[in-house]
């Protein structure tokens, strides 16, 4: 299910929600495989001709730790074969960077992640998803927080998620 949030004047975001449970058992209850955490990632990207700035700040609402954790990022529109990724990014597909995101304590800020990538093209708009591919083992039963969807329009304006 997809929803779109209106966060100001020419602002859009869309949230991808995950529907169901995973792991659930005969008697529908669903199984801990690891400590609970809760990552969220907040932050601004801007579309200019075919160069998308975004950067943004990852948090662990908790309870627990998350020892490690990776980050995708994923566009609607493929990348320029050559990219200059900060450390701790690797691009990964032709549409996907990876990034890491380190450990989190409970209740911990992460620092700031902020990358530049450059477009094949240079669309009038690009929708960014952001959703978390590791972290260390943890449990994370909410994802209205760590999988988002941004919808990102070329006019410099920042689009905040």
């Amino acid at each position: 299910m997809r929803s779109v949030r209106v966060l100001g004047a020419g602002v859009v975001a869309a949230v991808l929600v995950a529907g169901g449970a995973s792991g659930a058992g005969a008697a529908g209850a669903v199984a801990v495989q690891g400590p609970e955490a809760d990552l969220a990632y907040h932050g601004a990207a801007a579309l200019v001709s075919g160069e998308v700035d975004l950067r943004f700040t990852p948090l662990n609402h908790g309870p627990s730790s998350v020892p490690d954790a990776t980050v995708r990022l994923r566009w609607s529109e493929p990348l320029a074969d050559v990219q200059d990724l900060p450390d701790g990014c690797a691009r990964t597909e032709v549409k996907a960077v990876l990034c890491r995101v380190g450990a989190l304590a409970a209740d911990e800020v992460g620092e700031r992640i902020a990358l530049r990538v450059r477009l094949r093209e240079a669309p009038t708009e690009v929708q960014l998803e952001i959703d978390t591919v590791w972290n260390g083992g943890a449990v994370d039963r909410n994802h209205l927080n760590d999988r988002q969807c941004v919808l990102i329009l070329d006019t410099g304006d920042a689009y905040y998620f």
